[in-house]
């Protein structure tokens, strides 16, 4: 039967009264923000050459707080003169860049990690402010992001190319990393600091240059991010910041200075954008949608697998694209219900400013909307709904986007909810999934493990881990309908998209004079 799950965007269901919020984030002095007329908010300016610039475009998109819908800020609608400008800076910047010794890029690399550090409470308010997650999830936001800083301050070993000596007589043949030039990124709502540092750490410090589209959504963290990063030592023109919607993200898949496009979000976006872009001859590598699926044998730990189901499924209000949403539970599910609903019951869903918050709002009123609407169609297509949390209402914050945890059981296999009978089932359903960022399985049999790990058609594979993201040091590998692109973000496969080879071979031998051969050269003496 299935699916404990876990509605992809729930938030909690306990009704809480609000704590003491933590105190809001104050962006006054912000360079990043300017003040219009007192009644008016503050207006999010773009990056370019290095300054933080007011745009001249007269249409603007709000910035709202998903727990209260005030305006926190507006973004302009980036024109085509000032993309225009923020790409020249990015191409401008680029051969000085490209010379800077790859100690020195580390080196700002280095710095940028410690300001981060120190910055990190600032950071996780704003995205708290503006997306909505609670403040502690905001932290690790910015925490599993600033892991991918770390790596790139030793990321010199990674762009080390080969060598070959005497190929052939007095002939000798190596390789070397280059940097592309002016790359791009254009990114989720889902993750305002995290996706960002997937980005533009890794690719300025193999030596390329920078254009960044933050959400705009929830801009705020990456205009403090590239502050810092400026702080921290980037030359002006390396990284540039524009903003805006579907004119902006056509305009970076055509721009013939832009040799690379990085972007994460779902697969409507994500198709457009690698088609569009790699037509027009850029490296493309796109993270989009999932339907992460968990597997639970009978012998699985039960505390421990309904703790993770809770947190995985649950947590940032199911907005992660490694959210599991569906449970397969072999041999059925009736054992784990009541458990798993008390559990879910007990999350405290409030503004993520709260300080015992489990769950924050989602993003925006269409996203509740379009929750709301789904749950309904499995419960009007026979589903049982264990525990609904369509009607919250979080005091104090009434007018808040929240949704709150959500389970259906006895769904059939076109709700993406099923039945398995063995783990050979299980697999089968999940394998039907044309979706592959993830799955995971509960377990305390090892060879029921490795079966799983062997015969999965995901990209990455957790056995009783809920949320298997690897570390920078391996790479994100999403794949089947989750990924476009032949090369995965961060770690070695990283490098790898944000450089090209090149392939030199020398000769310096002494040698009587020969006459000429118009013949094929081969490595014969």
């Amino acid at each position: 039967m299935l699916r404990a799950a876990l509605s992809r965007s729930a938030s909690g269901l306990r009704r809480s009264p609000a704590m003491s919020a933590a105190a809001p984030l104050s962006t006054a002095a912000a360079a990043w923000l300017s003040n219009g007329p007192a009644s008016s908010p503050p207006r999010v300016r773009l990056l370019i050459g290095g300054e933080f610039v007011e745009s001249r475009a007269d249409e603007h998109v709000d910035v709202t707080n998903p727990a209260t819908q005030e305006v926190v800020s507006r973004i302009p609608l980036t024109t085509a003169d000032e993309f225009r400008a923020a790409v020249d800076a990015a191409r401008t910047a680029f051969p000085g860049w490209r010379g800077t010794p790859v100690t020195t890029r580390q080196r700002v690399m280095f710095k940028f990690q410690e300001l981060i550090r120190a910055n990190m409470d600032k950071l996780a308010e704003n995205i708290t402010t503006e997306q909505g997650k609670t403040l502690k999830d905001a932290w690790g936001d910015v925490f599993r992001g600033l892991e991918v800083v770390e790596h790139a301050c030793g990321m010199g070993t990674l762009q080390m190319g080969e060598y070959v000596s005497n190929v052939s007589n007095g002939i000798d043949t190596f390789s070397i990393r280059e940097p592309l030039g002016v790359c791009a990124g254009i990114c989720p709502f889902n993750f305002p600091a995290m996706i960002p540092l997937w980005m533009f750490p890794v690719a300025v410090t193999c030596g390329n240059t920078f254009v960044l589209k933050p959400s705009e959504k929830d801009p705020g963290a990456a205009m403090m991010l590239a502050e810092l990063a400026m702080e921290a030592g980037l030359p002006k023109g390396v990284l540039n910041i524009v903003h805006g919607t579907h004119d902006v993200v056509n305009n970076i898949c055509d721009d013939e200075d832009i040799k690379a496009v990085s972007f994460v979000g779902s697969n409507t976006a994500g198709m457009h954008i690698y088609s569009r872009a790699s037509a027009a001859g850029k490296r493309v590598q796109c993270n989009m949608g999932a339907k992460n699926h968990a597997i639970i044998l009978p012998d699985a730990d039960r505390d421990a697998t309904l703790n993770a189901l809770i947190a995985a499924g649950f947590g940032a209000a199911g907005q992660r694209c490694m959210a599991l949403s569906t449970a397969v539970f072999v041999g059925g599910s009736e054992s784990w219900e009541e458990e798993l609903v008390k559990r879910a019951s007990g999350l405290v869903v409030n503004s993520g400013t709260v300080n015992d918050a489990d769950l924050g709002p989602v993003i925006s009123r269409q996203a509740k909307d379009r929750i709301c609407k789904l749950v309904q169609n499995g419960v009007d297509s026979g589903a049982r709904l264990l525990l609904d949390g369509r009607g919250i209402v979080v005091p104090q914050y009434e007018d808040g986007n929240f949704v709150g945890p959500t389970i259906l059981a006895d769904v059939k296999s076109d709700m993406e909810c099923y039945k398995a009978e063995s783990l050979d089932d299980a697999i089968q359903i999940v394998n039907r999934n044309k979706y592959g960022n993830g799955a995971s399985i509960f377990t305390t049999s090892g060879v029921f493990a490795r079966k799983f790990q062997t015969d999965i058609e995901a990209g990455q594979v957790g056995i009783n881990v809920p949320i298997p993201v690897p570390l920078p040091f391996f790479s994100f590998t999403g794949s089947k309908a989750s990924f476009a692109g032949d090369l995965n973000f961060y770690g070695k496969a990283g490098v790898q998209f944000f450089t090209q080879i090149k392939t030199i071979t020398q000769q310096w031998k002494e040698s009587p004079a020969q006459r000429v051969s118009l013949s094929m050269p081969t490595s014969q003496k």
